[in-house]
């Protein structure tokens, strides 16, 4: 492929996605007055159940308080971004919740209600492995935003092996 048809095929990629976020975030947004829609909610239930996997809790009432608490955590993780971000991050969650974003950008084809963990998981696989560093990057997006938000939350320390901060003793002062 020479140079100028790949710039070419970037950029008209670009914007073709632009204009699809645009249009999803009309019809669908992932957030709305700084919330989580039921769309984005769904869709960070089920990349916290993948990406998070066995450092969740098993008995299901404790994983649904647990779930519970981390999307009111992504929640706040997404409020305390430049609001530059907060609108890329929330193209992307609109992108990502939507069945065309979900089939193009993730490549996940059952919606996130009924996926199941092990589909989730490969969906993210291939877009990590990915060639296409749009999709790499959504990956990484996703996968950071939902990590940042669960161990935010000084309790979920443990289900990683950290003990907590270090507090210095500088004994007495004379």
């Amino acid at each position: 492929m020479k140079r100028r048809t790949l710039l070419t095929v970037g950029i008209t990629g670009g914007v073709l996605l632009a204009l699809v976020g645009g249009t999803l975030a009309l019809l669908q947004p992932g957030r709305k007055a700084g919330q989580l829609t039921p769309t984005g909610r769904q869709l960070f239930t089920s990349l916290a159940q993948a990406v998070l996997g066995p450092m969740l809790p098993q008995e299901p009432q404790a994983l649904a308080q647990a779930l519970q608490a981390h999307l009111a955590r992504v929640e706040l993780t997404i409020a305390g971004m430049p609001p530059h971000v907060q609108a890329e991050v929330d193209e992307l969650i609109t992108i990502a919740g939507s069945a065309p974003g979900r089939l193009a950008l993730v490549g996940l084809t059952a919606d996130w209600a009924t996926a199941t963990v092990p589909q989730v998981s490969a969906a993210l696989q291939s877009m990590r492995l990915s060639s296409v560093s749009l999709r790499q990057q959504a990956y990484q997006g996703l996968r950071e935003l939902t990590n940042a938000a669960y161990f935010a939350d000084n309790s979920t320390w443990s289900a990683m092996g950290y003990p907590g901060q270090r507090v210095l003793n500088t004994g007495p002062t004379a």
